[in-house]
C-alpha cells in the first residue's frame, strides 16, 4: 500500500509539472523492484489526475462544448467552435503517433537508460524554450493544433514530459503563456480518455484480470488530490517562465538514471 501511495503522490505532483510523470513513475517502479506489468495502474493514476483537470477547467470545457455543438445549428459561430476543432485535430494526431509508439513506450519504461534519455531530452527542450518562443510569430490555430498534437504524441515515451512538450510547442507556435497552458491541458483529456478506453478493451478481450497493486485506490485518491493542488500551483508558477529550472531538474534526473542504468554508480 505504501508503494501505491508513493506512486500516486509522484503522479499527482509530476503530472502537471513539465518533468514527465510517466518517466518518474517508471523510475520509481524500477527502483522499487516492481517486476509486474504496471501499465494498468499507471493509467488509473493518469485517469485520477484527469479528473483533477475536469474539476479545474470545468467552465472552459462546458463553454467549448456549448459553442462547438451549437455551431452545427447556426452560422454565427463562437470562439469555442474553432477551439473545439483544434482540440479534435490535435487529439487525432496524438492518437496516431501514440498508437504507433505504444509498444515502444512500454519497452522504454523498463529501461533506466531510455527513461533517463527521455528526461534529458525534456530538459534540453525546456532550457531552449525562451530562445525558441522569442523568435516565433503567431501561427494559425490549425497549425498550432497540428504542431501541439505531434508534440503530445511524442510525449507518450517515458521521460518525455507531455505538459512540457505541448506547452513548449504552443509557445514556439506563438501562443501566449496562459493560452499555451490552457490548450495543453484541455487536449490531455481526449488523450488520457482514449488510452484508458484502449486498455479496458485490451483486458476485456484477453479475459485476464488486470493487475493492480495493493492499495491502488489509495494511490488513485492521492494522485487526484495532489494533482489538483499541483495544477493550481502550476497555473501560478507558469507565468514566471522559470522553464530553465525545470530543465535543469530533468537534466539531473536523466543523468542520474543514465549513470545507474549503465552501472557507473
Amino acid at each position: 500500500m505504501l508503494h501505491s501511495i508513493v506512486l500516486g503522490a509522484v503522479q499527482g505532483l509530476c503530472e502537471f509539472l513539465p518533468v514527465s510523470s510517466s518517466g518518474h513513475l517508471a523510475l520509481f517502479q524500477i527502483f522499487m523492484g516492481f517486476n509486474d506489468n504496471m501499465l494498468t495502474f499507471d493509467i488509473l493514476l493518469h485517469f485520477a489526475t484527469l479528473l483533477a483537470v475536469f474539476l479545474y477547467f470545468w467552465r472552459d470545457i462546458w463553454q467549448i462544448m456549448l459553442d462547438w455543438f451549437g455551431g452545427w445549428f447556426t452560422r454565427k459561430r463562437r470562439s469555442g467552435w474553432a477551439y473545439g476543432w483544434a482540440i479534435i485535430i490535435a487529439s487525432f494526431i496524438t492518437a496516431i503517433i501514440g498508437l504507433g509508439l505504444k509498444s515502444t513506450a512500454e519497452r522504454f519504461s523498463e529501461s533506466l537508460i531510455l527513461v533517463g534519455a527521455g528526461e534529458i531530452f525534456t530538459g534540453i527542450v525546456l532550457v531552449l524554450i525562451p530562445f525558441l518562443s522569442a523568435s516565433r510569430g503567431n501561427s494559425s490555430l490549425l497549425k498550432i493544433a497540428i504542431a501541439v498534437g505531434i508534440a503530445q504524441g511524442i510525449a507518450v515515451l517515458p521521460g518525455v514530459s507531455r505538459s512540457g512538450m505541448s506547452i513548449a510547442m504552443g509557445l514556439f507556435m506563438g501562443l501566449g503563456i496562459t493560452e499555451a497552458f490552457r490548450f495543453s491541458f484541455l487536449i490531455s483529456i481526449p488523450a488520457v480518455l482514449g488510452a484508458t478506453l484502449l486498455e479496458c478493451v485490451k483486458f476485456l478481450k484477453s479475459g485476464e484480470p488486470a493487475f493492480m497493486p495493493e492499495g491502488y485506490m489509495a494511490g488513485a485518491v492521492c494522485a487526484f488530490v495532489l494533482g489538483f493542488a499541483a495544477l493550481v500551483f502550476m497555473r501560478r508558477l507558469v507565468n514566471a517562465r522559470n522553464w530553465a529550472l525545470f530543465g535543469v531538474y530533468c537534466l539531473i534526473i536523466g543523468a542520474v538514471a543514465l549513470l545507474f542504468g549503465t552501472g557507473i554508480i
